[in-house]
Formats: structure tokens, C-alpha cells, sequence
């Protein structure tokens, strides 16, 4: 049998939420959590999960160097032949632990390692080129649909099999080049490609290139003094008890809220929906990450020409790009028809 250690966090092993996730390192015997389902996939190609490794997305991602210590000698322990992180889905900080654990017992172990999660969590961009990092979906909705596919990919690198194309053994592309010999000579390839996009077919490219968005820069306020100010927040600052109940990881709705005739937040009648992060001092003061307070004292001054009267908030933790391209639509129609002219953006 072909000896497999699974990296886990402490929620996916039923531990808990963002209360626990100082969780230390703990190892357990045999399968924990989403590692049955991905034990039963890789029995049946002479591979088991021994071992599963328990780490809190804090602890980890705030004392790396001592966790990734500690988990590296609980691998140790076992020897196995491939170690497995995750899926971490769109967590953004259990992603980043998955890839960085991954490598460093791939680096120092000599063991091979892979992990899986979505192609928008940063822990994917950050270790990629050094990983094989399966896709998933966004959430753990798609947990039925990735299991099968880390499975795939973990037989094929437990048995050192050659591996196919990222499309068809469905990990993320490594920006690695191979060669080979083609059956057609390039000239050949590259009109039957020019042709098959003239007639609107479908073809792959053998050279992809990157995408990115190009947003240009908003012409500088005329006169900041007769403007219409609106602020924006992906820091996720609700009215107290979070009436639209957004999510503090992965937002799926923004809110709008109305600040009439407040001069001031504070723990009475607001508070931040954003997890990730210590939220103490912005639910002590919400002005920390909204300046209101501030913004109603330029407008007393007459420093701006006014403040809009509801700001747009949600939580950028681990929320899709495509979804925050969505909320911006909405939320820029919004501003242009109650006649705003300037907004403030402001973060964690």
C-alpha cells in the first residue's frame, strides 16, 4: 500500500470556525474530515491515507516557520510517498498554508506533495510554478466534484506516471514549457488555427497568452469643494447585528446603508462582518475602516460639497473576482444616479 499523509485545517476536521483557528499542529491516525471520502477514492488504486495533519489557519499563517517545523516532523513519522493538502477551496489563508506546507515537505522531504483549491485563491498564484495545485470550485459545494479529481492526479504522482496537459489532468496551469515533436510542422498549425478563428470554431492556441484588465485612471475631481462624496468598503463595515447577514469569507451580497444624520460609528451602531482579521478595533470605532466622522467634518467645513447619505459595503475576504466585478456594476449605477462625483474606497 502506498502511504499518503493529508494536511487539514481546523475546520475542515471539525475542530472549528475562526474561534479555533489558532489551533496548534496535531497529527492523528488514519482519515479525518474530507480525507474519507478521498481515502475511499484512493484505496481503490493501492493508495491509503495514514495520517492526518490538524493546523489552524492562524496559527500557521502566523507562525509559519515554527508550524511548517512541527508539521514536518509529524510527516517524518510516517514516510509516506505523497503528501496531500487541502482542498482549500477560496480560503484564502488556508490556501496559502496548503501550498506553503506542500512545498516545503516536497523541498526538504523529498516527498511529493500537491494540494487543490480555486484558481482565485492567492495561494494558488503564489505557488503554482512550484506545485501541482488541482482546481476546484469556489466553495465547498464543489467538495464531490474535487475529490475525485485530487485523486486522479495523486495516483499518478504516487506512482510516477507521466502526467498529461493541466486541461486534462485538471491542475492549474504551472507556466512550464515542454518540448515535443508535432505530427504538422508550425506554419501548418498556425494557419489551420488563423482559419478555425476566421470561421468562429473552436481551437486551443499553443502560446496562451496572459489576460489582464486594464482600468484607467478616473479624471481628478474638478472642484473636490462642490462634490458629491460617496464611500465604498470591501472592509465590511454593517450596521450593528449585520441585518443582510453577509458573509465574512466569499461574499455573495454587498449592502447599502444608510448613515442620515450620523456623525460617528461606533460599537452601537455598527460593527465589521469581515473575518480574517482581528476585528476589535474596527468594531470598537467602524470609523477606523469608514471614515464618516471625518468625511461629516469636511462637509460641516466645507471641505467637500457633500457626503452621500449610504455607503456600499462587503468583505473582500476570499470573495471571486467575478463577483466583485458584479457588485461594482451595481453599486457604479447606483452612485451615477443619485449624482455622485467622488468615491472613497477603503480596505482592511
Amino acid at each position: 500500500m502506498i502511504k499518503v499523509v493529508h494536511y487539514i485545517n481546523q475546520f475542515y476536521a471539525g475542530i472549528g470556525g475562526e474561534e479555533k483557528a489558532d489551533f496548534k499542529p496535531e497529527v492523528r491516525e488514519g482519515v479525518v474530515g474530507p480525507g474519507m471520502g478521498l481515502n475511499g477514492l484512493l484505496k481503490k488504486e493501492g493508495l491509503e491515507i495514514v495520517a492526518t495533519v490538524i493546523c489552524g489557519d492562524s496559527y500557521f499563517n502566523e507562525n509559519v516557520e515554527e508550524a511548517k517545523k512541527e508539521i514536518l516532523e509529524m510527516v517524518k513519522k510516517y514516510s509516506p510517498d505523497l503528501f496531500i493538502a487541502g482542498p482549500a477551496f477560496n480560503a484564502g489563508r488556508y490556501g496559502v498554508a496548503c501550498g506553503d506546507i506542500a512545498k516545503e515537505v516536497q523541498d526538504v522531504l523529498g516527498i511529493p506533495a500537491m494540494t487543490a483549491m480555486y484558481i482565485e485563491n492567492p495561494g494558488a498564484d503564489i505557488y503554482k510554478k512550484s506545485l501541482y495545485i488541482v482546481s476546484t470550485k469556489n466553495s465547498a459545494v464543489g467538495m464531490k466534484d474535487a475529490l475525485p479529481k485530487i485523486a486522479s492526479l495523486a495516483v499518478k504522482l504516487a506512482k510516477g506516471e507521466e502526467l498529461g496537459t493541466p486541461e486534462e489532468e485538471g491542475f492549474i496551469e504551472r507556466g512550464i514549457r515542454k518540448n515535443y515533436f508535432a505530427k504538422e510542422r508550425g506554419s501548418k498549425r498556425a494557419v489551420d488555427m488563423l482559419v478555425k478563428k476566421l470561421k468562429g470554431e473552436p481551437f486551443v492556441t499553443e502560446f496562451k497568452m496572459p489576460v489582464f484588465d486594464r482600468v484607467p485612471a478616473a479624471p481628478a475631481v474638478a472642484d473636490i469643494t462642490k462634490a458629491k462624496v460617496a464611500i465604498v468598503t470591501s472592509g465590511g463595515i454593517v450596521p450593528k447585528g449585520n441585518p443582510d447577514h453577509i458573509e465574512a469569507s466569499n461574499a455573495s451580497k454587498y449592502g447599502k446603508y444608510s448613515i442620515e444624520g450620523i456623525n460617528n460609528l461606533d460599537e452601537t451602531n455598527s460593527e465589521t462582518a469581515h473575518g480574517g482579521y482581528d476585528p476589535t478595533y474596527a468594531n470598537t470605532d467602524s470609523d477606523r475602516v469608514i471614515p464618516v466622522d471625518v468625511l461629516r467634518q469636511m462637509e460641516k467645513e466645507g471641505k467637500i460639497g457633500s457626503l452621500h447619505n449610504f455607503y456600499y459595503s462587503t468583505t473582500g475576504n476570499g470573495t471571486a473576482v467575478a463577483s466583485s466585478k458584479k457588485f461594482g456594476a451595481e453599486i457604479a449605477k447606483d452612485l451615477i444616479a443619485n449624482g455622485v462625483t467622488a468615491v472613497i474606497m477603503t480596505s482592511t
